[in-house]
């Protein structure tokens, strides 16, 4: 079982962090929702409150496996200006340990250079800040320690290629039926 920490900041979009958070614990990760908003209440960019499991500042996450960051306006710009964020996700990448991102969030590691030599996906209209990525244009992708996805409607495939990376193509199948999802 892997220990799974998803950052959440105001004006993200809810279904990327949620969906994903669901089909984790489903497949039965350690799943910890983390605001870093100085409060545990995060209000998405569609005005849906959610409530995180911790603060950042009230943790340490060394012994995580895997950070995710949803995308969402302001959501991704809040998650990129936050400094300790940042020091993890570079901590994170140089033990090569798993990071994932979905729609606008990969500009915060294309930011830091966590893409450079890499593939990854983004939102239209972000591929400039993937720095030194390889921008595909399918759902999801992962290439080496990073998964990235597209958007809103790639939240599910997103959610199965991080899946697969962490149990394996056969429980990503697996889950794909349970929740009668297609899976190529």
């Amino acid at each position: 079982m892997a220990k799974i920490y998803v950052f959440l900041a105001d004006g993200c979009e809810e279904i990327e962090a949620l969906t994903p958070v669901d089909i984790f614990r489903r497949a039965g990760e350690d799943v910890e929702t983390v605001s870093i908003m100085g409060r545990r209440e995060v209000t998405g960019s569609h005005k849906i409150t959610i409530q995180a499991d911790k603060k950042i500042e009230d943790g340490t996450f060394d012994d995580g496996d895997l950070l995710f960051l949803p995308g969402g306006m302001p959501g991704t710009l809040n998650l990129g200006a936050n400094e300790q964020l940042k020091e993890l996700i570079l901590s994170y990448n140089r033990q090569g340990k798993r990071l994932a991102a979905i729609c606008a969030a990969p500009s915060v590691l294309g930011g830091l250079g966590v893409l450079e030599g890499k593939q990854a996906v983004c939102f239209p209209g972000f591929e400039e800040q993937l720095k030194g990525a390889e921008v595909l244009r399918v759902p999801a992708v992962t290439s080496d320690n990073v998964t990235t996805g597209r958007g809103m409607g790639a939240a599910v495939d997103f959610a199965l290629e991080v899946l697969k990376q962490l149990q394996g193509a056969d429980a990503a199948a697996q889950m794909a039926e349970k929740i009668v999802y297609p899976y190529a």
